[in-house]
């Protein structure tokens, strides 16, 4: 089924064409409406081939649809990029005007190339009957902060005031992936809740005899202060830091385009209270929320900081806001540092979970404290 869909998907670089070629579906109204037929067009393509085994999970047509415009976004990509002409010349025009910016060109790739595989994986996953909600959730992150971070910028930016009709369909990529995300941190876990020896033995030990998680609190701290730092230059503070360092390091926050101003604001009102609760996750046991929330986290960020190291290095962008010669190594390795950092601590929660479990009482032991279990069997004498 995966190569179906993926073979099908390609079937989105005629219509683009088509519509390239034929002026009267070049009109902002029509393309709202061509839009719309495509995609109820495809979900009744994949209704209909599925109808003798219909797969158990609604969101393998999610999935599938969604790879579908995958191939449109990678084309968008490659053709505002200059690579490829011919197919989405008029969409610039009189569609979404907006998506030949840089930020948009990088983020239209992630989601050409990386969702592309993604849904893929997981549509493979679906027909085999077998699980996906650590990708999904994964997924689900990073097309959340994908797209309130695109169509926020859209209206908050510059080009606020060239809003055409196919503008609305981006918030079905927006409600999608919120849905999809709220499905699948539903669903029950993969792995146990509850642990025995090993999770009390883990969860014995204080934070200075676990240097690989004092570690990641360390980082996790340093990603707070890099995230407060960037908001505040977002809110145009004017503390002499945030003007320096917007000045002399990162000039891309600048951008009139407006998207990096609304990531960092995504980042400091959202992210911020993430990255503290990952530190109050390491430091207190049997935080079983942890496993689930730094994967989702962690594709938002990784989306994120790929769009915003992308677009302030893309030739789309104006010269004064790229990152300047003398600071483009240390800039470059605190954002890849910020952006690997609640990855390394998905990483570490799944791979060895005891510390992020809920300790199973003993035989004999009734999980009250001493004092009590005296009280208690005092009352039944």
């Amino acid at each position: 089924m995966e190569t179906l869909v993926f073979l099908f998907s390609f079937s989105a670089l005629g219509i683009l064409y088509c519509m390239n070629a034929v002026p009267a579906l070049q009109e902002p109204y029509v393309i709202l409406v061509i839009g719309i037929a495509v995609l109820v067009l495809v979900f009744i393509f994949y209704l209909l081939i599925t109808r003798g085994n219909p797969p158990k999970d609604v969101l393998f047509f999610v999935f599938a649809e969604f790879s579908f415009t995958c191939i449109i976004d990678l084309t968008s990509a490659l053709e505002y990029g200059g690579v490829i002409s011919g197919f989405m010349e008029f969409y610039r025009k009189t569609g979404e005007p907006y998506l030949g910016t840089a930020y948009a060109i990088v983020m239209c790739y992630w989601d050409g190339i990386a969702h592309f595989i993604m849904y893929l994986v997981m549509i493979g996953r679906i027909v085999d009957r077998k699980g996906y909600r650590t990708l999904g959730l994964f997924w689900a992150g990073s097309l959340c902060a994908n797209m309130s971070v695109f169509i926020t910028g859209i209206v908050a930016g510059k080009y606020g005031a060239e809003i055409r009709p196919a503008f609305w369909l981006n918030f079905l990529f927006l409600a999608m992936p919120a849905w999809g995300a709220v499905t699948l941190f539903a669903r029950p876990k993969d792995r146990p809740l509850i642990g025995g020896y090993n999770a009390q033995q883990a969860q014995s030990m204080k934070l200075i005899w676990r240097p690989l998680d004092m570690m990641l609190v360390l980082l996790l701290l340093a990603a707070m202060a890099f995230t407060v730092l960037r908001g505040l230059v977002a809110l145009d503070s004017p503390l002499g830091v945030c003007s320096l360092y917007v000045k002399h390091y990162e000039p891309y926050l600048r951008d009139p385009a407006g998207y990096p101003r609304v990531m960092m604001l995504h980042l400091f009102f959202y992210g911020l209270p993430l990255l503290a609760a990952f530190v109050y996750g390491l430091l207190k046991p049997g935080c079983t929320w942890m496993p689930d929330w730094t994967v989702y986290f962690s594709g938002a960020m990784i989306q994120c900081q790929w769009a915003h190291i992308g677009g302030s290095l893309h030739n789309h962008t104006k010269t004064p806001f790229r990152i300047q010669n003398d600071v483009f190594w240390p800039v470059l390795a605190a954002n890849l540092l910020y952006a690997i950092t609640p990855l390394l601590v998905a990483l570490r929660v799944r791979s060895n979970p005891y510390f992020f479990l809920r300790v199973a009482p003993f035989p004999g032991q009734t999980g009250l404290p001493n004092s009590e279990e005296k009280d208690t069997k005092y009352k039944k004498k």
